[in-house]
């Protein structure tokens, strides 16, 4: 049936952009049918570089669960990137210029559902290369140009640029957004949506680690963590009204830190560029300045986004066999790195909807009821962060919130995602009363 659904299409899926999303979609696509067809179009020449690479460092256990084992990748995970002492939160109740003075919020133990530190170069790398071994027609250096949609159950055509300057065209019964912030389709259909949560965001990495644990010779606080010396290994969040900052260990021995910022606080003109978030740095966070001075020759790279959260009107089309994954749809915030969670969550509803298409199954239907999930997840998401920033820095709140928040987290898309129904609409019927509450 697979041969028959698609003989008039060049590939079933063409997928726009070969990042993170893309090149683990064509993973689990294959790996489901390694006869499916895919077609990956990836801007960027290959290999990207390391470290300097992306934002999107930070995983947790759904979107690890998902690569490692979901994907079956965690042996590189293992041999290639950095494990995570959980999430670690320094409140702003003490002295800022003393991290062990500060409230501190953290796990002591790797967690046995584990996540990690994610250097994106090298990870979307080995990505391109298993892609290839899977049998997907992974094209870098590539350049999409125009998607015409076709009418009825006739496929779709995708004219781009490769490598060799050529105006080429491929046909697909199925085209994936995958193209991050540049989101190809939703702004060819118009599905752009904003909403209230007002953030911006602008991050750096130098090109060695910066420990945290360094930062203090009090032995009676470092003995209060068990993996004695590893607390550099978390997410750690420095946090303060209206923002925090994140410091991210990479396992090229690079490291990634960032600010974030509530708009109406601390606005993006204070921060826009690396002598201005080291100013900011040392009126708001005195320590991590005096840890971040002279420093200005290991600095990798400097970017920034102006109010970066951002939401979508639709994200799957059964009917027109068109749909949006990652930042080409919908984007939180990444205060809880939640970001390779709805890349999990996206590509396995992508994953199903494709599957059943191909087997000769109608999936107008069962496409609307997975953006209603999704957004019914994403929307949840959201309201833990919209005008909330303003408490960020206050320990008793935000210990009281983000352990609340953790379990939301793994009572329900977690539980979904980790037993296998994200894509079974029955087992959300039969449990909508308590989900509704």
């Amino acid at each position: 049936s697979l041969a028959c659904m698609a003989t008039a299409a060049d590939f079933d899926v063409i997928i726009l952009g070969g990042g993170l999303a893309g090149l683990t979609l064509s993973l689990q696509l294959k790996q489901r049918n390694s006869a499916v067809r895919v077609l990956v179009l990836e801007k960027m020449a290959h290999p990207v570089d390391e470290a300097a690479h992306k934002v999107g460092e930070s995983s947790v256990e759904i979107g690890a669960g998902y690569f490692t084992r979901f994907l079956g990748l965690l042996p590189h995970f293992q041999e290639r990137q950095l494990p995570k002492l959980g999430l670690r939160y320094f409140f702003d109740d003490g002295k800022r210029d003393d991290l062990t003075k500060r409230t501190e919020l953290g796990g002591n133990v790797f967690f046995p559902a584990p996540s990690f530190q994610i250097d994106r170069g090298r990870f979307e790398n080995f990505l391109g290369e298993e892609a290839r071994r899977l049998g997907v027609d992974f094209r870098a250096a590539t350049t999409v140009k125009q998607v015409d949609f076709a009418e009825v159950n006739a496929p779709h055509t995708v004219s781009f640029v490769g490598s060799n300057g050529q105006l080429q065209q491929s046909t697909g019964r199925w085209v994936v957004d995958g193209a991050g912030r540049a989101a190809f389709l939703k702004r060819k259909l118009g599905l752009q949506k904003k909403h209230g949560h007002n953030a911006n965001s602008v991050w750096w990495r130098y090109d060695r680690h910066v420990k945290v644990d360094d930062w203090s010779t009090d032995g009676a606080w470092a003995k209060q963590n068990d993996n004695l010396g590893k607390r550099w290994l978390s997410t750690t969040h420095f946090m303060g009204r209206g923002y925090w900052v994140w410091f991210i260990p990479l396992s090229s021995g690079s490291h990634s830190v960032g600010i974030v910022a509530d708009g109406d606080i601390h606005p993006f003109l204070s921060m826009s560029s690396y002598e201005k978030a080291m100013d900011w740095l040392r009126t708001h966070e005195p320590q991590i300045a005096r840890h971040c001075e002279g420093r200005d020759a290991q600095v990798q790279d400097f970017l920034g986004y102006k109010d970066f959260s951002y939401s979508c009107k639709q994200m799957y089309s059964g009917d027109q066999r068109w749909a949006l994954i990652g930042e080409a749809g919908a984007f939180l915030d990444p205060f809880y790195s939640p970001g390779s969670d709805y890349i999990g969550m996206g590509n396995t509803f992508v994953t199903e909807l494709v599957m059943k298409d191909l087997a000769g199954e109608p999936v107008g239907t069962i496409a609307s009821y997975y953006d209603k999930i999704y957004f019914t997840f994403f929307e949840n998401h959201l309201s833990l962060y919209e005008g909330q920033m303003h408490l960020w820095g206050d320990a008793k709140v935000m210990s009281l919130k983000i352990i609340w928040d953790f379990a939301y987290y793994w009572v329900i898309p977690a539980a979904f995602f980790f037993h296998g129904q994200l894509t079974n609409v029955m087992t959300f019927a039969r449990h909508r009363d308590v989900l509704d509450r």
